[in-house]
This record gives C-alpha cells, sequence and structure tokens, in this order.
C-alpha cells in the first residue's frame, strides 16, 4: 500500500501563499503543481498493483496498446510515437516485456532496419488480470464520484486540445485507430 506522507500542512498551498507574496496570482502554479502531485500519486497506486504481474504502469501501457492494435503487434517507432516517450524509453519497456514471456520481437517486414513488437497469449492474459486490479481501484482515482471525473477529464482535456495534443481536423473524436505500419 502508498503510504501517504500526512503532511500536517498543504505544501502546495503553503507554496501558493508564498508565491503570492513574492510573485503574484498562484492559480497556474498551484493547479500545474498539483496535476504533477497527483500524477506521481496515481504511478505510485499503478505500480503497486502492477508489480505482482511484473509491470510498471509504463510496461502495461505498452501492452494495453498492442492489444487495441488489429494485428497485436506494432513497431517500436509507432509505440513511442503513441505513448510520446523516447525510443529508448520503449526499447527498455519491449526488452523487459520480452524477459517476462509478454511481447515477441520480431523483424518488420515493411521496414528492413525496424523492429515489431507482437504481443504473446500470456501477455494478453496479464493485460485482462492487470486490467481487473487497476479497475478494482477506480484507477487511483476513488475519491473522485463518477461525474466529478467526468468533469476532470473535460478539464484536462481543453488542456491537451489547446496544446496541440490532439488533430482537431476532422476524424471522429470518439474512434480510436491504432495504425498497425
Amino acid at each position: 500500500m502508498v503510504r501517504p506522507l500526512g503532511l500536517p500542512f498543504d505544501p502546495i498551498e503553503r507554496a501558493g501563499e508564498t508565491w503570492e507574496q513574492r510573485f503574484g496570482p498562484a492559480s497556474a502554479m498551484r493547479a500545474a503543481t498539483s496535476i504533477f502531485r497527483v500524477q506521481q500519486i496515481l504511478l505510485a497506486r499503478f505500480d503497486e498493483v502492477l508489480k505482482p504481474h511484473g509491470l510498471t504502469f509504463a510496461r502495461y501501457e505498452v501492452l494495453v496498446l498492442l492489444t487495441f492494435s488489429r494485428r497485436g503487434e506494432l513497431p517500436l517507432k509507432v509505440i513511442g510515437s503513441r505513448l510520446m516517450v523516447h525510443p529508448t524509453s520503449v526499447t527498455n519497456a519491449i526488452d523487459r516485456l520480452v524477459a517476462a514471456g509478454y511481447v515477441d520481437r520480431r523483424p518488420n517486414p515493411a521496414d528492413g532496419r525496424g523492429v515489431l513488437a507482437a504481443i504473446s497469449e500470456r501477455g494478453r492474459a496479464v493485460v485482462e488480470t492487470a486490467t481487473r486490479a487497476l479497475t478494482a481501484l477506480d484507477f487511483g482515482l476513488a475519491e473522485l464520484p463518477g461525474p466529478e471525473r467526468e468533469q476532470l477529464f473535460g478539464i484536462l482535456r481543453a488542456v491537451r486540445l489547446g496544446a496541440g495534443d490532439v488533430d482537431q481536423g476532422g476524424g471522429d473524436p470518439t474512434c480510436v485507430t491504432v495504425d498497425t505500419r
């Protein structure tokens, strides 16, 4: 179980008060800092639940992405692009997943230098089990009722759209397609 710090005060709120005295309005700083802190809390919760399965959340994301692909395989460069991680991080995750028997690595016939990662049957089974564990945890957001989760998603989505994270030029925004090239 992730141990809470149990601090006698909220360090982000305290920093916000100091920020306002020195620099001015602190709402953006408090919000951004809170997002980072919540990310740390969620990742710790996810990793705790996934550890018995030999997974970290980063490796779980790779397996889920492979599960969502049409053929259960993707080039490493596509995995990196979709998960927005450095190629070295993808290689490291794939190496660990191959060692665990969750993924097979093979040459990409469409790209002589490229590599495909393909989810194995063992990988598919661990995704099912790990997903049940994360779902039972409410993905670490049990403190928020459903409507507040939807509101939070909407707020964070607005930030992502504003940053150009998603092409808003067309297509069905509810449809997720994974390119297997």
